[in-house]
């Protein structure tokens, strides 16, 4: 039997070795297409969403299927699911600062849009199916889809952000991590079905809607990172049934839920107050 030998320029697999002109043309890859630090916290936040959806599924819909759920897991598990998005929303404050001290890559806006439609758009969205499977008095069809309203709520809302120029400093509708963590809050206050619905639903709104919602810098992040730390903290308390534990993470959601509820106030009391003041200065400048 005679053996042939394979082809000088090939391998054995048939495939042929990287030339030299192609090692040179991968090493002059602009740098503005390699991975960045901030591009590296933005993957994170991906990462956190993703796991999220795990311990949701594995530790509360499963057990729950199963009918080998038990109270503590179920609490531990949905506890860990939250503190993960909460973890991502921290990893997307830090890559849009890292990205504004140290360089960007051009797939920065696209890998933080990816990453918000994971970790604040369907990590939620799935919050709220599973909340709608396994709660006693909830309707998992309806639940679905008010899930969809806000999945759907973010898609838009990202898409618009990359469209849309504002001026500097704001937010035109509610944040995606704000929205998605005032979502699971509602969940976690555990209130009945029909008035959770509808207050997802209005924070659904809230994402498309046009109110101007200013930019966590300086002291406001500062303060936004205390209050997710603070929030972990209740978590883990209401995780490992803490004295008390139950009480303080109903005041932490509904502390959550006033707050999404009172920017909104704020921001449209002040929008009228500046219609009104540029009108008198119209009238002012009218009169002879």
């Amino acid at each position: 039997m005679t053996v042939i030998d394979p082809e000088p320029h090939t391998t054995a697999a048939g495939w042929a070795p990287e030339t030299e002109a192609e090692s040179d043309e991968m090493d002059d890859m602009p740098l503005s297409t390699r991975l960045s630090i901030a591009d590296t916290l933005t993957l994170g936040n991906a990462t956190c969403g993703f796991m999220a959806v795990y311990f949701t599924t594995t530790g509360v819909l499963i057990p729950h299927l199963t009918g080998s759920e038990d109270g503590g897991m179920a609490r531990h598990s949905a506890a860990t699911a939250v503190i993960l998005m909460l973890l991502a929303s921290v990893f997307d404050l830090f890559d849009g600062l890292v990205a504004r001290k140290l360089r960007s890559s051009a797939m920065g806006a696209e890998l933080d849009n990816l990453s918000d439609l994971i970790s604040f758009g369907l990590a939620p969205a799935y919050f709220v199916v599973v909340w709608g499977m396994v709660a006693n008095d909830a309707h998992q069809r309806v639940s679905v889809l008010a899930a969809i309203v806000v999945l759907l709520a973010v898609v838009l809302r990202l898409a618009r952000f990359s469209c849309v120029t504002l001026r500097d400093g704001i937010f035109q509708g509610m944040p995606s991590p704000f929205g998605a963590l005032t979502v699971v809050s509602i969940v976690l206050l555990e209130l009945p079905f029909i008035p959770t619905l509808l207050a997802i639903i209005g924070v659904a709104w809230l994402m498309v809607s046009r109110v101007e919602y200013p930019k966590p810098r300086g002291r406001l992040a500062v303060a936004m990172l205390g209050w997710i730390v603070l929030s972990m903290g209740l978590l883990a308390a209401w995780a490992f049934d803490a004295p008390g534990g139950q009480l303080l993470l109903q005041t932490g959601c509904a502390l959550q839920v006033v707050l999404a509820a009172v920017i909104p106030l704020f921001a449209t009391a002040r929008r009228v107050n500046t219609f009104r003041g540029n009108r008198r200065e119209a009238r002012a400048a009218q009169l002879p």
